[in-house]
């Protein structure tokens, strides 16, 4: 019998291929499913069909002009909210094949780990805070997008990931998969914002902390191979359950944090910037409460609240949707003299 040069490869196989992953992984024969039970598709696992709907959203493609640090920046080569998700795929796959993990899981969270965050980053939330009670987080609100918004019906375990890709979030997540793009996110936005911080001129190379320096050598490449080692290295330690950085490395890792945090994301450029997003998300919020009307039908879930309605607008949009919006619905005498704060070169 004559053999052709390809070969199929379905779910059938690639469920059995993960049989051979560590025992810690989870299997796609294993979710717990999906809220809306779906028959299963011939080719792709349950995972894989997550990742490829998740690639296809419209939360998604609107990362490409959502503020990773710099807001709204002019520059080609600043990390965008998008560019940041590739690189956090490539991490947590990276992390997951290492460890015998599912690769398409971690894939998969880690696409849609960021898909809930609002126009200008971090600041976002707190322009948002108030109008939800208990705070408003940009990982409930990726949930809540691809459960109620997007009605993607995901697996119990990739919402899960999406759930507690932050480490502020407790319960942490439920797989190993969900751990590695925890790490897999820090490792991404500490390496990649101290790039874009001395791009900016708020660092220099230099003054970056000597230990992480030393540990994990220059932000890129370097920095981001060497961090993926040491949570493979802590990872594989005896009597380690859990995906973890070796303790010297992380010990690096949280002064790297500290000193990003205190140069960086709560500097003067940052303060600068902050209480201009936070006016502008704001009076669009008052406004659209008051002309709820102006919300499009097709990304507003009626069975919501108004406040609901209006939140999940204005933080599914960009940051130059937002600011154009704003000089639509206010002065824009007003509006030209915030957003050249807006705008780092």
């Amino acid at each position: 019998m004559t053999v052709g040069p390809f070969r199929l490869t379905d779910r059938a196989a690639r469920q059995r291929a993960e049989a051979d992953l560590a025992p810690a992984a989870t299997r796609s024969a294993d979710s717990r499913g999906r809220v809306h039970p779906e028959p299963e598709d011939p080719l792709r696992t349950s995972f894989e069909r997550d990742r490829d709907r998740i690639l296809h959203a419209k939360a998604f493609r609107r990362l490409k002009h959502k503020t990773q640090v710099f807001l709204n920046p002019d520059g080609d080569h600043y990390v965008t909210r998008l560019t940041h998700t590739l690189q956090v795929t490539q991490v947590a796959r990276s992390l997951a094949r290492a460890l015998g993990l599912n690769e398409s899981l971690a894939e998969a969270i880690a696409l849609a780990h960021d898909v809930g965050h609002s126009p200008f980053g971090h600041l976002g939330e707190d322009a948002l805070e108030p109008y939800v009670a208990g705070g408003w987080h940009h990982a409930a609100q990726g949930v809540r997008i691809v459960e109620v918004l997007e009605h993607l019906n995901l697996t119990w375990e990739v919402r899960d990931g999406v759930r507690a890709h932050s480490w502020k979030i407790d319960p942490p997540p439920a797989t190993h998969e969900g751990e590695c793009v925890r790490y897999a996110d820090r490792i991404g936005y500490l390496s990649h914002d101290a790039l874009d911080a001395i791009r900016a001129g708020v660092l220099r190379p230099e003054e970056l902390p000597g230990r992480a320096r030393a540990v994990f050598g220059e932000p890129g490449s370097e920095m981001v191979g060497t961090m993926i080692d040491a949570v493979v290295e802590g990872s594989l330690a005896p009597g380690k359950d859990a995906v973890v950085m070796a303790p010297d490395a992380l010990e690096a890792m949280h002064e790297l944090r500290a000193f990003m945090f205190e140069r960086v994301y709560n500097s003067e450029t940052a303060a600068g910037q902050k209480h201009v997003a936070i006016d502008v998300i704001r009076r669009l919020v008052d406004h659209h409460l008051e002309h709820p009307e102006l919300i499009p039908a097709t990304y507003r879930d009626t069975a919501a609240d108004p406040v609901t309605q209006v939140v999940d607008y204005v933080s599914g949009m960009t940051d130059r949707f937002a600011l154009a919006m704003h000089d639509r619905l206010f002065d824009a005498d007003a509006t030209a003299q915030m957003t050249p704060l807006l705008r780092l070169t």
